[in-house]
């Protein structure tokens, strides 16, 4: 500061730097706003919509809805088959894009990684009708022999429960095929926060002494935890919701739910229920099919609020602080 010049108030300062300096700056935050409130709004829209296209459905007797057993009996099965193939899913690619994430930024060649990376990301925009076909003639067949062998060695496991499905076309292969599409998403929110890992703590654990394991467990895992929490619930969200793939891997023959992975009495997911009997659905049973999409809306709206909250818990634990 120059000699004689004088320092403004503090509330003035304050009040300079807190108010829009040029029309720029205004439009700019009413936009930012405004698409806010517009995320809020198509959210409450959405949920309008579900609830009154539901209500007949809601309010209907037993013996109106599809199967006679009454409205939470139809949808029962349906949610524990959504959940069982997601979470399978998620149990598979979440380790595994931890994996990818730390050979990407760790441990491959800058050569390699680009290329490598660029690879994984092409996955997600693979279409996801496509990836039924290819779990549908190429997966499915692949599988009987080893659910064979599951049945046979440890079918005293509820999982693995014979007898084995001879097409191949069952839970677990779902769940693999789901598996593969949420990969790409949940490797690319990690891979950038392992990337954004500060360098100084890095150098710090090498001038420690640490190995390259050491640093990366002490350093880069901790600063990332946030961003496995949270790429791992938009690769189970999108596991919870999809739809094409799992219609035509699945072979839907049976309305109760099994915990048996490798048999061909499966139930349907909720989106892939909704799928096939949409089109022939009319009345009151297009109504239960749209409550059945309310639960899955409601389940996915609390999945990610679940997330937010673990999230935000750990921030203050995060590496980065």
């Amino acid at each position: 500061m120059r000699k004689g010049q004088t320092v403004p108030p503090t509330s003035e300062r304050t009040r300079t730097r807190g108010a829009p300096l040029s029309l720029g700056d205004r439009l700019f935050a009413g936009s930012a706003t405004g698409a806010g409130v517009l995320i809020l709004l198509v959210l409450a829209g959405v949920a309008a919509f579900l609830v009154a296209e539901a209500w007949p459905a809601l309010t209907a007797s037993e013996d109106e809805i599809p199967g006679g057993e009454g409205l939470v009996l139809y949808i029962w099965p349906l949610l524990l088959g959504t959940l069982l193939s997601a979470t399978l899913a998620l149990l598979m690619a979440a380790p595994l894009a931890v994996a990818i994430a730390l050979f990407v930024t760790h441990y491959a060649p800058r050569r390699l990684a680009a290329p490598l990376g660029y690879i994984i990301d092409l996955l997600a925009a693979v279409p996801s009708i496509i990836y039924g076909l290819w779990g549908f003639s190429v997966l499915a067949p692949q599988t009987v022999s080893p659910s064979g062998w599951l049945a046979e060695n440890l079918g005293w496991i509820p999982f693995f429960a014979g007898p084995a499905s001879s097409t191949g076309r069952t839970m677990l292969t779902a769940a693999i095929v789901l598996a593969v599409m949420i990969l790409p998403i949940i490797t690319a929110v990690i891979r950038e926060a392992f990337l954004q890992t500060p360098r100084l703590h890095e150098e710090a654990s090498w001038a420690l002494g640490a190995t390259r394991w050491e640093m990366i467990r002490l350093s880069v895992l901790p600063f990332g935890r946030s961003s496995m929490i949270g790429g791992s619930m938009l690769g189970l969200g999108r596991a919870l919701g999809e739809t094409m793939a799992v219609a035509i891997v699945l072979s839907v023959s049976a309305d109760a739910f099994s915990f048996n992975l490798i048999s061909s009495s499966n139930v349907a997911t909720i989106a892939a229920n909704i799928a096939l009997k949409f089109p022939e659905s009319s009345g009151v049973a297009v109504n239960v099919l749209i409550a059945s999409g309310l639960v899955l809306f409601v389940v996915t709206l609390l999945v990610n609020m679940g997330a937010r909250a673990v999230i935000n818990r750990r921030r203050e634990f995060s590496g980065a602080n």
